[in-house]
């Protein structure tokens, strides 16, 4: 079935079947959208048997051509979820992607022979598509946040919820991806600081949508090493428990009053996100 999303001069789609969510890819990439749909699927069960809500959701998997018709970021290969539902995520590995990796011949022997093995593709090269494919799952999480009525108090609050949702699913239900959803932002964290020129919380509230995509993307990554330790320390519960305390408190908090209640209520792991920032 096709099916046309904005003028009728735009490119069709293909429309997927076989899943209870909407779906659509460009021609020649089936397999791939049966993949990530039914990954994307199989993540917002799991989340919807922990806080009894489902967002509506949209997957658009799309190849270059397509990108610009229906994507709202620009830069081809980041996912991203849309005002209205749709979830849009790339068909192909990109230059995007592969920009990631650095000179193998230029870092730590132990760090190279990690990146290889966890992100070498089936063709043979190495590039963080793995990582980038699990963020499609990261970008479900702000459906469940903006379609389940949480007031999220902070932006970076509203990042590492998603980071959160999107490690204990795959730590739950697909373990044997975690490589691929840490050794990243592992490798990005333990870079020097004095790379980024933004690095406080307080900047990144400030500069959320007009940060350089690099230095946007190290807080990212701090975020999802924050999200790990936040599993580690309280298992599945400790979402369950950030859900309900967002759902409950709708005005806006205090700093101090927002660490408190993360502390006392949620776990002393994600407190710890502020506090030792």
């Amino acid at each position: 079935m096709k099916m046309s999303v904005h003028a009728q001069t735009s490119p069709e789609l293909n429309e997927l079947t076989g899943f209870t969510i909407k779906a659509y890819y460009s021609p020649g990439n089936e397999d791939r959208a049966r993949r990530i749909v039914g990954q994307c699927e199989s993540a917002l069960k799991y989340v919807q048997g922990l806080v009894y809500f489902m967002p509506e959701v949209r997957v658009f998997v799309l190849s270059p051509e397509h990108w610009k018709e229906y994507a709202t970021f620009p830069l081809y290969g980041m996912p991203h979820y849309t005002a209205d539902n749709r979830l849009v995520v790339a068909s192909e590995d990109n230059d995007f992607w592969r920009s990631f990796i650095p000179p193998l011949d230029e870092i730590p022997s132990e760090l190279a022979e990690k990146i290889k093995s966890t992100y070498t593709t089936g063709h043979g090269s190495v590039s963080t598509m793995a990582f980038f494919d699990l963020l499609a799952l990261h970008e479900l999480g702000h459906g469940f946040h903006q379609q389940g009525g949480l007031t999220m108090q902070r932006l970076w609050m509203q990042e590492l919820f998603c980071n959160i949702m999107l490690h204990i699913y795959i730590a739950e239900n697909e373990p044997e991806k975690l490589p691929a959803l840490t050794v990243f932002p592992d490798m990005v964290v333990a870079s020097r600081t004095s790379d980024y020129e933004y690095t406080s919380l307080a900047d990144f509230e400030r500069l959320y949508d007009n940060m350089d995509p690099e230095n946007y993307g190290w807080y990212q990554c701090r975020l999802h090493v924050a999200g790990k330790d936040i599993y580690e320390g309280g298992g599945a519960s400790v979402f369950v428990k950030l859900w309900k305390l967002l759902k409950a408190h709708s005005s806006p908090l205090s700093d101090e009053h927002l660490v408190e209640l993360l502390n006392e209520a949620v776990s002393p792991e994600i407190a710890d996100v502020y506090r030792e920032w």
